[in-house]
């Protein structure tokens, strides 16, 4: 089917919903954060769940429905990571690597859309 059959990607969102699991256990509890927090914990864990998913289809057209999961999951991702009030100067920098992650894993997924839309008909 063409699929990516790709495990580097299959650890790489693994280590970036890990990466933010990490990140966000040295957060201040404020009531904005934890609500931001339970968002960011989700949707960050959903990319790499619907990569799986993806790989595990039965039909080209549900590989590609779930990469789009996996692309509009990062998307969100960044927008909770920017939301985050870090309160540490250490903890702003990874805030700033993590979203980096977030944008080019929302390009990787883009691209592999991209790469499968001639044959969307």
């Amino acid at each position: 089917m063409g699929r990516t059959g790709n495990y580097d990607l299959e650890n790489r969102t693994l280590k970036f919903a890990k990466g933010v699991i990490a990140f966000t256990n040295t957060l201040q509890r404020t009531l904005p954060n934890i609500e931001i927090i339970k968002q960011v914990v989700r949707s960050s864990g959903s990319v790499g769940a619907n990569y799986i998913e993806a790989n595990e289809s039965l039909s080209q057209k549900d590989f590609i429905v779930r990469i789009k999961i996996c692309r509009k999951e990062a998307k969100e991702t960044r927008y909770w990571l920017n939301l985050i009030q870090p309160n540490v100067v250490e903890a702003e920098k990874r805030r700033t690597e993590l979203i980096q992650e977030a944008m080019e894993l929302t390009k990787i997924f883009g691209s592999i859309v991209e790469r499968f839309r001639p044959n969307e008909n």
